[in-house]
């Protein structure tokens, strides 16, 4: 296993999860049963907590190492290497986010991390990159050797699995999956290569590692380096979702809860202020920007159209965006990024733990 994984991994086992762990392997024994198994399996989980591991993927340990590696390689560089390819210099997000840029109240509020943005590989003539802001386009790479490969491939890799889970949601919804995947075509699904930064500060509600937030795409895909994430249950109380080997935390975002009409949870999550360096790895599943995302025609009631009203993926993804990244709600402040729609305070999906602690 990379160095880059945390020793404490060793002694988490799946016995001791706090949430749900679903085993993928029977999506690939060609038996139905073994998939509706799998699916229900899944759909029992976003409908509880929103937040599950899943085991026997298909990710080979060699790529997730390899992955580990690059980040580290990465983030070891010195500060004037990485800011060469700093993300404000791009109108799609991609990049170098240092951790002064992560929230727009720093330092107020400090989230403890420094990331490498990169999501689907769309083309320089795309209308939406051309037309700036709206998170589509071309990656960029660093001049290390062999990064761009590691790293492509892995992305491809954990896309791939994005694209299993849909459909096997879709499954058990009980809708056509072709009624999801229309909305992909060029997504904004990226991937962040995180290191959480070493400091000496006591962990309070504006020290941390990430503040508490939902995830706006429609799932998250998380391969974790060490602990410290904390996942609001079913009860909406915080308990610990530590990493497990040869597991991946899934939790559903703010568009599978609108397209399920709120079945499915888009859970709240934090990572605490542990103090020490951790990687980790996301992939928010997206889907294109001008995609409207509203509830599916099987859970379309008054009530939920009420409560779900119809949004563009995009600009849901943006106007969180704004808020999550000091470059872009200074560009807003100044004029450079101007967006004819409103921005929230807080994403509207928020739930409240019961938990005074913070």
């Amino acid at each position: 296993m990379s160095d880059v994984m945390d020793a404490e991994l060793k002694a988490v086992k799946i016995e001791e999860a706090n949430l749900p762990v679903i085993d993928l392997s029977g999506l690939r024994t060609g038996d139905p049963n073994d998939r509706v198994k799998v699916a229900n399996a899944l759909g029992d989980a976003a409908r509880s907590s929103g937040f599950f591991y899943i085991t026997h993927h298909g990710v080979p340990q060699t790529l997730i190492d390899d992955v580990f590696a690059a980040s580290k390689a990465f983030h070891e560089m010195p500060r004037c290497y990485k800011m060469k390819y700093w993300s404000g210099f791009t109108t799609h997000h991609r990049g170098y986010v240092p951790l002064e840029e992560n929230g727009a109240s720093f330092p107020k509020q400090i989230n403890f991390n420094e990331a490498w943005d990169m999501s689907f590989e769309a083309p320089a003539d795309h209308p939406d990159y051309l037309a700036n802001w709206r998170m589509t386009g071309p990656n960029i790479w660093p001049d290390i050797p062999g990064w761009k490969e590691t790293v492509s491939s892995y992305y491809d890799e954990i896309f791939s699995l994005g694209l299993t889970l849909l459909d096997t949601l879709a499954l058990e919804l009980g809708v056509d999956p072709a009624e999801l995947t229309r909305h992909i075509t060029n997504p904004t699904s990226q991937l962040r290569l995180l290191r959480y930064v070493e400091n000496d500060m006591d962990a309070t509600k504006d020290l941390v590692g990430i503040a508490a937030h939902s995830d706006f795409e429609c799932f998250t895909i998380l391969l974790q380096g060490g602990p410290g994430l904390q996942v609001m249950n079913a009860d909406d109380v915080w308990i610990e979702a530590p990493p497990i080997p040869g597991c991946f935390i899934v939790n559903i975002g703010d568009i599978f809860e609108t397209w399920s009409g709120g079945q499915f949870k888009s859970t709240q999550h934090r990572v605490n202020n542990i103090g020490r360096e951790r990687y980790s790895l996301p992939l928010f599943f997206g889907l294109d920007y001008h995609a409207i995302v509203e509830p599916l025609e099987k859970f379309r009631t008054a009530e939920t159209i009420a409560k779900y009203p119809p949004l563009k993926a995009g600009e849901h993804l943006m106007r969180m965006s704004v808020n999550a990244f000091r470059y872009m709600a200074d560009a807003r402040a100044k004029g450079v990024l101007k967006l004819d729609y409103d921005v929230p305070e807080e994403n509207p999906f928020k739930r409240v733990a019961k938990t005074a602690a913070e």
